[in-house]
């Protein structure tokens, strides 16, 4: 066996042992979520801010988007280290609109969707809670908040 061959094989041999030792240091796969997040209010919203919370702390969160309504244009405001952490037993997210009353949302509307991936072997006991909400002219409003939850496989 020539150097070059016997050098091509110890190579190969250490890649594989590298890429099977990768592959057992990933976690178990969890099932992914997709929590969408609803404010219903009668009053137009203006700013809102929810926590999500998996009571027993294993959710891992994967990303957040912005809702259904256009006047929310970017993503809620959250903490992105809690993003980036392995596992996480709450994320607190924020929004606000400088929009005109009129073109704020009012009703049912979806306000963030957050992914998720369930690191537990049971189901996921979620609880959300409404930190706040205002109008347009900064005074609080009564608000309801609720979520469904999809499943990705």
């Amino acid at each position: 066996m020539s150097n070059r061959l016997r050098a091509l094989t110890s190579l190969l041999a250490v890649l594989g042992a590298a890429a099977a030792l990768s592959l057992a240091a990933q976690p178990e796969p969890g099932q992914f979520a997709a929590v969408d997040v609803f404010v219903m209010s009668d009053t137009p919203v203006a700013a809102w801010q929810v926590e999500l919370a998996e009571r027993s702390g294993a959710m891992q969160l994967v990303g957040i988007e912005r809702g259904d309504d256009a006047t929310f244009r970017d993503p809620p405001f959250y903490d992105r280290v809690v993003l980036e952490r392995a596992t996480t037993e709450r994320i607190v997210l924020a929004s606000f609109s400088l929009s005109d009353a009129e073109r704020l949302p009012r009703g049912r509307v979806r306000i963030a969707r957050i992914h998720v991936r369930t690191t537990g072997a049971a189901e996921p006991d979620y609880d959300l809670r409404l930190v706040a909400a205002g109008a347009a002219d900064g005074q609080p409003i009564a608000a309801e908040l609720s979520f469904e939850i999809q499943t990705e496989r």
